[in-house]
């Protein structure tokens, strides 16, 4: 079953800021047009005919003048700061999510590592640790990695009960134990499968590849397979 895949959300990467000459250029030209806009639309709403021209300087023109020259200064002023402070937000920003970004590769990468422990328990943790992580993933990448990493643990080649050596004890316990590790997995998937697109926590809308899966117990029912590449190709439940 594959449903066809919904346009993915752009993760930005690395933070593009303008030089802060063309920044500051570029805002004091759409300043100046907007106020112009603004004064010529006045004008024509007034339905000015024209200036009445000025022959001798009066004390209160030249006050206007003064006050005329300093609003312009301190609009300038507040314009410098306006980018500024955009630019100093926009890097907060991107310095969060860098170092969200770091601290969540250092917990994915332990995660995955304690898949490949012997014991049970310890894969266990991992489990819930990458569907954790997933949770908490500051990107749509970085949550669909999570999941990419859970369906490639599925993939893996598994030996089923029947095919267990006889009266093979050690063997049958390894089996069990990898079993419920598995079956935690399809759990964990289907959990955050039936919750809303809109919840937080919803895996809805990302790819899921179960190719040549073997399921052994587990289900999806109440499953939101949507928005997102799902394959059971080959997969034997």
């Amino acid at each position: 079953m594959t449903n066809l895949p919904r346009p993915r959300k752009t993760d930005r990467h690395g933070l593009r800021l303008w030089p802060i000459g063309p920044a500051l250029a570029l805002t004091f030209a759409i300043s100046v047009m907007a106020a112009a806009t603004v004064f010529y639309a006045g004008w024509g709403l007034l339905n000015v005919q024209g200036l009445r021209p000025e022959h001798q300087l009066t004390s209160n023109t030249l006050i206007d003048l003064v006050k005329l020259s300093f609003g312009t200064v301190a609009g300038a002023g507040a314009l410098v700061a306006l980018v500024l402070a955009y630019r100093r937000q926009r890097v907060n920003e991107d310095t969060a999510l860098r170092d969200a970004t770091r601290l969540h590769t250092e917990r994915f990468t332990t995660a995955v590592s304690q898949l490949g422990e012997e014991s049970a328990a310890v894969r266990l943790g991992g489990i819930h640790a990458l569907a954790g992580l997933a949770d908490d993933a500051p990107t749509h990448a970085l949550l669909q990695t999570c999941i990419d990493v859970l369906c490639a643990y599925l993939r893996l080649p598994y030996t089923s009960e029947a095919d267990l050596p006889q009266n093979d004890q050690a063997a049958r316990y390894i089996y069990l134990a990898l079993r419920e590790v598995r079956r935690t997995v399809t759990r964990l998937i289907r959990d955050h499968l039936r919750l809303s697109p809109e919840h937080p926590r919803s895996w809805q809308g990302h790819d899921f590849d179960f190719s040549g899966t073997v399921f052994d117990g587990g289900d999806f029912s109440g499953s939101g397979f949507s928005g997102g590449a799902v394959s059971f190709a080959r997969a034997v439940l």
